[in-house]
């Protein structure tokens, strides 16, 4: 043994618990297979050791070990492409899509949590060989709010009102509330819309919020998490069944329209909110108007 092994040690274990903390597995339900959630496992336990050895390798002077970085670097970018591939592959089989910018946005956490396992066991690394083994776990503690405030972005309920209305028809044609869905031109699926649909309108808190609303991935987004959560009414090539979100473009709301196995009201609306926020869709123009 050395003197490194045990704030090594000590790195290797929090960087760890870091990334295990940050596979849950949620309603969204990814990942949850065994082997996917193995995979993270392994390059979260990498990025771990990555982190621990570039305190030592500073102290004794092996600055090329350092330089491994750059190669973990390419190699977490790989990682995100493996979920952006292995995403778009699966959706094609999703009766409601998740959507090309809800895939990236996964994407992309999956990659960041590797460079927060880094930041983590190095912190702890380094708190352990600069201070002491009780420094290294206040550093684990810190480190470990941090990973959770950084996980935690933005939500649907932080930048918009929910209201649950019920669906209606004027003649064949669909409504939320004012907004226009689509047309049903058959009496027996108008009939299953009104027995099993449910409808909501997001109203924007601001006029940065109307923008983000207004994007299609968020929109697909929404749709996607109520019908996972909840279930869909509704199977292949069945067209008129299909869950829909369009604007009011007089004022930006955002009238939703879904077809849940589990019709809970109070559910659907905490399930909407909860809908992250995607970084893609984000826009503040209220911002630049202000400049």
């Amino acid at each position: 043994m050395t003197e490194y092994t045990y704030p090594i040690l000590a790195g290797l274990i929090v960087g760890l618990i870091a990334r295990l903390y940050m596979l849950r597995t949620d309603y969204r339900q990814y990942p949850t297979y065994l082997h996917g959630k193995i995979i993270h496992v392994a390059v979260g336990f990498i990025a771990a050791g990555l982190g621990t050895v570039v305190v030592p390798s500073i102290m004794e002077k092996e600055f090329t070990a350092v330089t491994f970085l750059t190669i973990a670097a390419s190699q977490f970018r790989e990682v995100r492409n493996m979920e952006r591939n292995t995403l778009s592959v699966l959706d094609e089989y999703e009766l409601v899509k998740r959507g090309n910018t809800y895939i990236e946005g996964i994407a992309v956490a999956f990659e960041s949590r590797n460079y927060l396992v880094i930041l983590t066991s190095f912190a702890v690394t380094f708190a352990y060989l600069w201070i002491n083994l009780v420094g290294a776990i206040i550093a684990a503690i810190l480190a470990l709010i941090a990973v959770k405030f950084l996980m935690s972005g933005g939500t649907i309920e932080k930048i918009a009102d929910i209201e649950y209305v019920q669906p209606r028809f004027e003649g064949p044609g669909l409504y939320v509330d004012t907004v226009y869905m689509m047309n049903i031109g058959l009496p027996a699926r108008r009939q299953e819309i009104l027995e099993n649909g449910m409808g909501f309108i997001l109203k924007p808190k601001n006029a940065n919020s109307k923008i983000t609303l207004s994007n299609l991935g968020q929109r697909q987004a929404i749709l996607h998490d109520v019908s996972t959560a909840l279930g869909i009414y509704r199977d292949s090539g069945t067209p008129a069944l299909v869950p829909l979100a369009k604007r009011d473009l007089k004022d930006g709301r955002l009238a939703v329209f879904v077809l849940p196995q589990e019709r809970d009201k109070q559910k659907a609306i905490d399930i909407i909110g909860a809908v992250p926020t995607l970084e893609n869709a984000i826009r503040m123009p209220s911002k630049k108007l202000q400049e």
